[in-house]
C-alpha cells in the first residue's frame, strides 16, 4: 500500500472504531480491553488524540510523570484524556478521522498497524467482530514485522514460520509452521496472544507454550 492508501485505511478504520463506541453502554466503555491495564475508553482516547497530539512542553511534562517510561507515558495520557469532563471521543474520532497529522516520532506506517489492532483491542473483548481489510492488515503485519522495538516480532517469533491463509503474506523461517488469517497474524505479531485459538500448524503448540 502506497502513502494515500494507508491514509485512507486509517481514516476507515477510525470511523470503524467510533461506530463500534457509539453503541456501547457505559458499563462497555470502562470494560478491558487487549491492553493490560487500558480500559476500552483509554484504548478510545489513544487512538483519538494521535491527530491532535499533546505540544512539546506538555509531552515533557508527561515524560517526567513517567519517568521515561513510553508505555507508561502513553496509558497515564490516554487515561487522563479519556476521563476528561465533556470529552466525547466518538465525535472527535469522527471529526480527525481523515487528518494526517501526525505524533512526533512516528509515521504514517505506524499509525496504520496502531489503528488497525486498536479497533481488535476494543471489538475483541466485547465480543464483537470487526473485519480488517485484508491490503492494510498485511501492510500492517509486514511493518510490523520488519521493525523492532517495540514488538521484537522476529525476536520473540523465531524459528516459526507464519503463512497467512487469505493473502499471499509468510515471514519467518524454521520447521515450525503457524497459519492464520493475516489479521489473526498481525495481533499475534503485536503480542495479543487471544489469538492463539485462531491459529492452525504444527507450531502452534510450541508457539502457545513460548508466550
Amino acid at each position: 500500500m502506497d502513502r494515500d492508501q494507508s491514509w485512507q485505511a486509517i481514516e476507515q478504520a477510525r470511523n470503524t472504531l467510533a461506530d463500534l463506541l457509539s453503541s456501547l453502554t457505559e458499563a462497555e466503555w470502562d470494560h478491558p480491553s487487549l491492553c493490560t491495564g487500558w480500559r476500552v475508553r483509554d484504548v478510545a482516547a489513544h487512538v483519538a488524540m494521535a491527530p491532535q497530539p499533546p505540544g512539546p512542553l506538555t509531552m515533557l511534562v508527561e515524560a517526567v510523570r513517567a519517568r521515561g517510561s513510553f508505555h507508561r507515558l502513553n496509558h497515564d495520557l490516554a487515561v487522563r484524556y479519556a476521563d476528561s469532563p465533556g470529552v466525547d471521543l466518538v465525535a472527535e474520532l469522527r471529526e480527525h478521522a481523515s487528518s494526517r497529522r501526525l505524533p512526533p516520532v512516528t509515521n504514517y506506517r505506524n499509525i496504520l498497524y496502531d489503528t488497525l489492532v486498536h479497533v481488535q483491542d476494543v471489538a475483541i473483548p466485547l465480543g464483537h467482530e470487526v473485519p480488517m481489510p485484508t491490503a492494510a492488515a498485511c501492510a500492517a503485519a509486514e511493518r510490523v514485522w520488519t521493525m523492532g522495538w517495540p514488538f521484537w516480532a522476529r525476536r520473540r517469533l523465531a524459528g516459526f514460520r507464519l503463512y497467512a491463509t487469505d493473502v499471499a503474506w509468510s515471514a519467518g523461517t524454521g520447521s515450525r509452521e503457524v497459519h492464520g488469517r493475516i489479521e489473526s497474524l498481525l495481533l499475534l505479531l503485536t503480542g495479543r496472544t487471544v489469538i492463539l485459538e485462531h491459529l492452525t500448524g504444527n507450531g502452534v503448540a510450541a508457539l502457545t507454550d513460548r508466550v
